[in-house]
């Protein structure tokens, strides 16, 4: 059975992770079996709290990840089986109770702010990759995707962001860089770094 490689994107809050993900799986290594799978799926779904007690929660805080649930279909990808991915809603703050399929392959990219800094996380990956993006490029973009796709408040995003987004990053993200392999220097057309990126993945598929 060839082995399978899982490559860890991490970095802070719309810092392009996602981007670089579907970069990597689309555009350099169309043709070769990938799964994506985004850390944000595995909130918790904090069931026994109010919409207004949840808005309070610090979601860049692993304590609100299910862990153990995301280690296990990392394990079960691993050995080739398939997983049912949870679907999380953000504009409730809440899991759905539905789930995506997702079946085996060579390639899982696993991407999330805090994937490099929890350790059950990290020693799962064969290539682990840090998205640096300055501060005010990626506050723009939170705050574009949290208006357009989450339906928050400008206010609220602000105020989340001062409390919980940039004290987290700074404690939790900003630290993990020094478990990175591969730093990349967030732009639209860094295409030099997925190259390289793709080229080493390549290279361990060949090797498979």
């Amino acid at each position: 059975m060839k082995n399978v490689t899982i490559i860890i994107i991490a970095g802070g809050s719309a810092s392009g992770k996602t981007n670089v993900a579907l970069k990597i799986a689309n555009e350099i290594l169309e043709g070769e079996p990938v799964v994506h799978v985004s850390m944000d799926h595995y909130y918790k779904s904090f069931a026994n709290l109010s919409f207004e007690e949840k808005q309070k929660l610090n979601f860049d805080h692993p304590s609100t990840l299910d862990i153990d649930l995301l280690c296990q279909h990392l394990d079960l990808l691993k050995q080739r089986k398939p997983i049912d991915i949870p679907i999380y809603d953000f504009t409730t703050h809440s899991q759905t109770g539905t789930s995506t399929r997702v079946e085996p392959s060579d390639v899982v990219i696993l991407d999330g702010i805090l994937s490099l800094h929890i350790e059950e996380i990290r020693k799962r990956g064969d290539i682990r990759i840090f998205i640096r993006t300055d501060d005010d490029i990626r506050f723009i973009r939170h705050l574009q995707r949290d208006t357009v796709e989450r339906g928050r408040s400008v206010a609220d995003i602000i105020e989340q962001y001062l409390t919980t987004v940039r004290p987290s990053y700074k404690y939790f993200v900003e630290t993990s860089i020094d478990h990175a392999d591969i730093i990349v220097p967030y732009s639209e057309y860094n295409t030099i770094a997925v190259d390289m990126i793709a080229t080493k993945i390549k290279s361990l598929l060949r090797k498979n």
